[in-house]
């Protein structure tokens, strides 16, 4: 029997071998690639862009939380929808659906939609993170629109054990993360924390037909004791003769914002937001990742 004849071989061109290796690559963080709202795509379109997107975004914001008599309840979610579309315009990345029920516990006097139980909030955050994994996300980041040592610690769990399990890098960035000395600068409140200058400042640029500023009070609420080293949590309660007993529900002078202060601030942390993620989008990933 004669040996089976071989075809000829045929010369690949190099440049078609460098085309195919960078059409076979996940884009990078500055590819052309625009971003995409995951709930926007359809199932064939998400499929490749879960796998091939250097980032996927997890946002959390609470959708009706108290703000004062002067702001939305949906102050949160209002910052939280600018920042997910800043990332899209500006990053190949995939946001999923925001997360707008969460862990409130100071504010649970006040009407609003929380899920009382942190570690019910906790698993189903990281229930939503597990999924986009399971997809082919390569790196979770959890938008959390609150603060750190609010709804950021049961979200910080969630990062961690994301982490750990399913093998994938996981960045968590709050409100605080975002803020700066340049941002401090423009307060002029003597003392401020929540629906205070600068929040009714934030919602005055993004959204001012949802502000009442006829209705901004000025509240520093009861002399507290002496600051010192520490996490104290706190709270805004509705009990008179409570320590924390508030009629306003802020901690701040809400009737120095202005729109102006809103546009530097939402400036400045969008800045902050997409640099974070350009950073986070290097991140090493596991072999096979």
């Amino acid at each position: 029997m004669h040996a089976a004849s071989k075809p000829p071989s045929v010369a690949v061109p190099a440049f078609a071998l460098v085309a195919a290796a960078v059409l076979a690559a996940p884009p990078s963080v500055d590819a052309q690639t625009p971003g995409a709202h995951l709930g926007d795509l359809t199932w064939p379109e998400a499929e490749v862009r879960l796998r091939e997107a250097p980032l996927v975004i997890v946002p959390f914001g609470g959708g009706a939380k108290e703000h004062g008599p002067q702001l939305p309840m949906a102050t949160d979610r209002l910052m939280l929808e600018h920042l997910m579309q800043a990332a899209v315009d500006s990053l190949p990345v995939v946001v999923a659906p925001p997360i707008l029920h969460g862990w409130f516990p100071a504010f649970r006097d006040f009407p609003g939609t929380e899920i009382q139980d942190a570690d019910l909030f906790r698993r189903y955050a990281e229930e939503v993170a597990r999924s986009l994994v399971r997809h082919g996300a390569r790196r979770i980041v959890f938008l959390n629109t609150g603060i750190t040592l609010s709804t950021g610690l049961p979200l910080g769990i969630a990062a961690r054990e994301i982490h750990q399990r399913e093998g994938v890098p996981t960045l968590l960035v709050s409100w605080n993360d975002l803020e700066t000395e340049e941002i401090d600068a423009l307060a002029r409140q003597k003392a401020g924390g929540h629906a205070d200058e600068l929040e009714t400042s934030v919602v005055l640029y993004l959204r001012p037909d949802l502000v009442h500023m006829d209705r901004a009070p000025t509240d520093y609420g009861p002399s507290g004791a002496e600051p010192g080293p520490g996490y104290r949590p706190g709270g805004f309660s509705r009990t008179p003769g409570d320590p924390e007993y508030t009629t306003t529900g802020i901690f701040g002078d809400a009737t120095l914002a202005t729109p102006e202060k809103g546009r530097r601030v939402v400036e400045i942390m969008t800045g902050q937001w997409i640099r974070a993620l350009r950073a986070f989008a290097t991140e090493p990933l596991a072999p096979g990742r």
